[in-house]
């Protein structure tokens, strides 16, 4: 599971900043629409090893092999759009200005998303050209070269034609992850996402037992019966045909044998496996791969290259494929490192009922990383915190494995402006406290909730295994929320203290409590600007947790209407501290006992619906600040160093201009 963050940015506070006496650097490169595009800097690099630097490089090509994938899964146009726009970009004489224009802005947004559908609102965003502009751009940039991908007989006129009502119609597949359904449609039915083939139903889907849950897209084969056809390159010696993504899968793997030999022992035992799963396709090689994962938590470089999270899925079962190559900094692994160590105590101290506790909690890992790369869903919009893996049996048997993504954190720190705290905190005192504690309370509850918040817990006996398989679409609601609760509930704890981790706890839970309902109750409706509900994972467990204490404990959190601008005021953090408690309980309940009614009632009932006037005094307010509503980042480049015989040796790293650049380097147009 991942953390995500909303951040906002000053443009005017950002265009550069002076770091540990270094030249300026630039870490806001630009803004596109409410979007902050923002440079990520990795530190530490050159201080591994010239043989650990080269295998990042490996690393770092299996993680631009597999964009593809992602692609296709988010959109079954998706490579058509991708091809079609930077063939454009790249062949762009001729093309007039206010297209070329319009075609930047749309790619921008299509990059930062890996589709045309938001991250966040799951609402698909259009092309704002005339069909027509966009056929005679396409024309221009064949005369200028451009190798446009056609089918037999089509031509840059018929192919607008047959993308049109993606690039150009609000209406059409509307939402890449429709949780709710709409006109008629189920949630499969309606959603873009491409893990289901045309007439799969949830009735259709009701018995069947898929064999390849996690990792395969499910269809009606030539008989009538459904059929699931696995993401796996194959193996045919031993009679396992090739599957969906072979050809992606294929250029990944040959990336991960050539690290091979670069790689530490426990390393080289998880990419062999993960290697094997990716031939297989098998459920066993999967858990071998998490397993050998789970058990490398030395090696000073690491991988996650994967079908992982199920956010897209509208079923939560599908994993998206991601992309991820880091290297630990231990000068800032101090508070995940304290935390992880002292996983029990926490386990033993949840406010839930002891049946639902564990009383072994084991193999938790935890670590703080600078990121190379991230791709897939996992970037350019990243999450600042993981745990992994999320198979509850390797959780259970083998632990899990923490990290908090440091250079991430460090280009939001540098990318936030404090005028959105001003318009949103209620007072003065308010704000000095949100400005004194949020960097060291953002730090301390995103490694609660993903250490201890994601790791913690046990299913009741009749109901062992995956919790996901009884609550279904809203288990990762659920889950995020039960973690995000683990780690509001600690946060006030002396615990804290005693570890060295938090001053002044009283205080500082306080400010922590008051950050998150402002931005659970307030400041993410900016995000959604149409509509009444919210459709993404996080931001429904956000609002789930500010919305029930407001409900059930009046006494703890209180809305107040000042001068036409609605606040959110934490009345009493030892009350708000007790109710994030009886709710986390009420959450670990649903979960460990898979409690699918009671989790749909909690869900709907606090967690999806919003008053759309809420959002438009939001929207406005945030209109006079001129920020943007979140952040997607540029990661650092590799270049290979080779010997005489064309090996790589070592690697040099610099970093792309732009998103753009970046982008259009990666699928080798630049």
């Amino acid at each position: 599971m991942k953390h995500a963050v909303l951040a906002a940015v000053s443009l005017a506070a950002l265009q550069s900043c002076r770091v540990c006496g270094t030249p300026e650097r630039i870490h806001l490169l630009e803004r596109v629409d409410d979007a902050a595009i923002v440079r990520v800097y990795a530190d530490g690099f050159e201080r591994l090893a010239p043989r650990e630097r080269a295998l990042c490089w490996h690393l770092y090509q299996a993680a631009v092999a597999g964009r593809p994938i992602y692609l296709q899964q988010r959109c079954a146009e998706g490579l058509d759009i991708q091809q079609l726009g930077e063939e454009l970009l790249v062949h762009s004489r001729g093309i007039e200005p206010a297209t070329l224009f319009e075609l930047r802005r749309y790619m921008k947004l299509f990059w930062i998303h890996n589709s045309p559908y938001n991250n966040t609102t799951a609402r698909k965003f259009c092309l704002q050209i005339a069909p027509s502009a966009l056929v005679a751009a396409a024309e221009a940039a064949q005369r200028d070269g451009a190798r446009i991908s056609l089918r037999d007989g089509e031509s840059a006129s018929s192919l607008v034609a047959r993308l049109g009502p993606m690039l150009f119609d609000p209406e059409h597949k509307p939402m890449v992850t429709a949780k709710r359904g709409f006109g008629g449609l189920d949630i499969v039915q309606a959603s873009a996402a491409t893990f289901y083939g045309s007439g799969i139903s949830l009735r259709r889907l009701e018995g069947f037992d898929e064999q390849y849950a996690l990792n395969s897209t499910v269809v009606i084969g030539a008989s009538g019966d459904i059929e699931e056809r696995p993401w796996r390159i194959g193996l045919p010696d031993a009679g396992i045909p090739a599957g969906l993504y072979a050809l992606e899968l294929e250029q990944i793997v040959a990336h991960l044998e050539a690290a091979l030999p670069l790689a530490s022992d426990p390393m080289r035992r998880a990419l062999a496996a993960q290697i094997r799963f990716y031939r297989t396709g098998a459920r066993e090689d999967r858990v071998a791969y998490d397993v050998a994962w789970v058990a490398d938590a030395q090696s000073p470089v690491d991988t996650v290259n994967s079908f992982v999270e199920v956010y897209v899925d509208p079923r939560g079962v599908k994993g998206a494929w991601e992309g991820i190559v880091s290297y630990e900094d231990p000068r800032k692994a101090a508070q995940i490192k304290a935390i992880a160590a002292n996983a029990q105590w926490f386990e033993d101290h949840m406010p839930y009922a002891p049946e639902y506790r564990k009383p072994d909690v084991i193999g938790i890992s935890a670590r703080s990383i600078d990121v190379i790369i991230e791709t897939g869903d996992s970037g350019p919009i990243t999450p600042i915190g993981i745990n992994l893996p999320n198979d509850p049996w390797v959780r259970e048997h083998h632990g899990s494995k923490s990290v908090s993504l440091a250079n991430v954190i460090e280009a939001q720190d540098r990318s936030a402006s404090p005028r959105a705290r001003a318009e949103f905190a209620w007072d003065a005192a308010e704000l000095a406290r949100a400005e004194r504690w949020q960097s060291a309370t953002r730090d301390t509850l995103v490694n609660m909730h993903e250490v201890i918040g994601h790791a913690s817990g046990r299913q009741a006996p009749e109901r062992q295994g995956d919790a996901a398989q009884w609550i279904r679409e809203h288990y990762s609601t659920l889950e995020e929320a039960r973690a995000d609760l683990v780690a509001l509930w600690f946060i006030a704890d002396p615990k804290l203290a005693e570890l060295g981790l938090l001053e002044n706890v009283e205080e500082a839970s306080l400010a922590c409590y008051e950050q998150y309902v402002r931005n659970g109750g307030l400041q993410q409706l900016r995000r959604v600007p149409a509509g009444d509900a919210l459709e993404e994972d996080h931001m429904r467990n956000r609002q789930l947790v500010v919305h029930w204490i407001e409900k059930q404990h009046p006494d703890a959190l209180a809305r107040v209407d000042r001068d036409g601008k609605t606040y959110l005021r934490v009345l009493d953090a030892r009350k708000f501290r007790a109710a994030c408690g009886e709710l986390l309980a009420l959450v670990q309940r649903i979960k460990s006992t898979g409690d699918y009614a009671a989790a749909k009632e909690l869900i709907e009932g606090h967690g999806v619906h919003f008053d759309p006037r809420l959002r438009d005094e939001v929207v406005a307010r945030y209109a006079m600040l001129d920020v943007p509503a979140y952040s997607a980042f540029v990661f650092p480049r590799l270049e290979a160093l080779r010997d005489e015989q064309g090996n790589v040796i070592d690697a040099k790293l610099s970093y792309p201009e732009s998103l753009e650049q970046q982008m259009l380097e990666w699928s080798g147009r630049r």
